[in-house]
């Protein structure tokens, strides 16, 4: 008789692969319209979109999260354009604290035998989508990895004082170190859907497709800490965001065109 286990499909082993890494190129300048003053572009124009499923209060958080290369006071970096997570206890508190910029998103990942699917949708819209299939091991690089993220911490002006904060704006570092376990490579499309509020086709369009990966590293250690303010005044425009995300708004919705 067959054992019990090898009956199982076991479709939640992405608890095994925690994350499908996705790099892609877009336009230099894109990148530099969407980094507020006192952020730089990085070496590369590229685009890094993680999409998850980890534990996080007790329970599985499935989210999605998407950086820029970026440098901040001559450290090169990632600056965080949004994490949509599925977990609202976490949203709310993370900005408040650490200017985290979480939303709401309902995420669809996992992978089944070697076929491995994702889709993030918010406010309706499905933006992202990815369907493929494993295309064997991936290059390991041993020893640890050292990552740094720019978030922004602000609070602007109760009543909504034309440029005037209540906490001006402040970078926010985070300081992570990884060991890289296991990379499996990916034989995958990646779609970006028109959305206004995910707006990755007109913001950050792909240009050429890098790399889709799935990732299994040890995480070590992460530090957050306040660093450095940002001019408040050169800041302004970039005050107003969708949501919780980095992406440019107006009254925390899309910009009207």
């Amino acid at each position: 008789m067959a054992d019990a286990d090898d009956l199982l499909t076991k479709p939640g082993e992405i608890a095994g692969w925690p994350k499908l890494k996705i790099t892609y190129r877009t336009d230099p300048d894109k990148i530099t319209d969407l980094l507020p003053p006192g952020i730089e572009p990085g070496a590369n124009p590229h685009v890094h979109i993680g999409i998850y499923c980890v534990p996080v209060l007790g329970e599985p958080e499935y989210g999605v999260s998407t950086k820029v290369e970026a440098d901040y006071d001559g450290m090169p970096g990632l600056y965080s354009m949004g994490m949509g997570i599925d977990q609202e206890a976490a949203i709310f508190i993370s900005r408040e604290l650490n200017g985290q910029p979480k939303f709401p998103c309902r995420v669809r990942f996992f992978r089944l035998g070697d076929h491995v699917e994702a889709t993030c949708t918010h406010q309706g819209y499905t933006f992202l989508e990815v369907r493929g299939t494993t295309a064997g091991p991936g290059v390991v690089t041993p020893g640890d990895v050292e990552e740094n993220e720019w978030w922004i911490k602000c609070s602007r002006a109760v009543a909504g004082v034309e440029k005037s904060y209540d906490f001006p704006p402040h970078v926010v570092r985070v300081r992570s170190v990884s060991e890289p376990v296991a990379v499996e490579d990916l034989d995958a499309d990646v779609l970006f859907r028109d959305s206004p509020w995910d707006p990755y086709t007109s913001l950050l369009p792909m240009r050429e497709q890098l790399s889709v990966q799935l990732l299994r590293a040890a995480h070590k250690s992460r530090d957050i800490t306040l660093e450095g303010p940002l001019d408040p005044v050169a800041f302004w425009p970039y005050a107003d965001t969708i949501g919780g995300s980095r992406w440019p708004g107006e009254r925390g919705g899309p910009r009207r065109t």
